[in-house]
């Protein structure tokens, strides 16, 4: 009888933790207007960034987009815009290609996009997300986050911008808040 009413207690205590936990695995997730602030790494790139549920993956503007080989891998160099100001293209990057995705458009043939994971962080949050590098150029942000990455990441608060850049530090992105998240889905 001593046996079953330890397993007994065991199991409540474990149950009774469950929701403890699940609290706990929610409040890794930051609150976060529709529009808020982003810094890249490296070069500590302040541009500003859609949060987009409607968009799948992540999408930042990048111009003079070509691949090469290097030790037997595909990789890319792109240019980023220096901050800000989406029309002031200064940061060259390379990057190991991820993977690469087709577009679909509209009666015209699919376009291939190269998809690059890059660090950036909000607000001292630091993250690692999959971009597609696109002309984003007609577009009002640089930057779009998508379902992919925002998922368990960040929740948004449609009636918001910048909950986390009016406190905004390019130093706050040295040194991370929590541990790293991403996107490798």
């Amino acid at each position: 009888m001593k046996r079953y009413s330890r397993i007994l207690f065991l199991l409540t205590a474990l149950l009774a933790s469950i929701p403890a936990f699940a609290e706990e695995q929610a409040n890794e997730r930051i609150i976060a207007g529709w529009l808020e602030m982003v810094v890249l790494s490296p070069g500590q790139i302040q541009l500003k960034a859609k949060l987009d549920s409607g968009a799948k993956t992540s999408s930042i503007h990048a111009e003079n987009i070509e691949r090469f080989e290097r030790d037997g891998k595909t990789w890319v160099r792109f240019d980023l815009p220096k901050g800000r100001n989406k029309n002031e293209v200064q940061h060259s990057i390379e990057k190991p290609l991820f993977r690469e995705v087709k577009i679909k458009r509209h009666k015209l043939p699919p376009m291939k996009r190269s998809v690059v994971k890059l660090p950036f962080c909000i607000d001292g949050y630091h993250y690692t997300a999959q971009f597609t590098l696109a002309d984003r150029g007609n577009f009002n942000y640089p930057v779009l986050l998508g379902r992919r990455f925002l998922k368990g990441n960040i929740l948004i608060d449609p009636g918001e911008t910048f909950l986390h850049s009016n406190k905004y530090d390019s130093k706050q992105c040295s040194q991370p808040k929590t541990s790293q998240a991403s996107d490798n889905r």
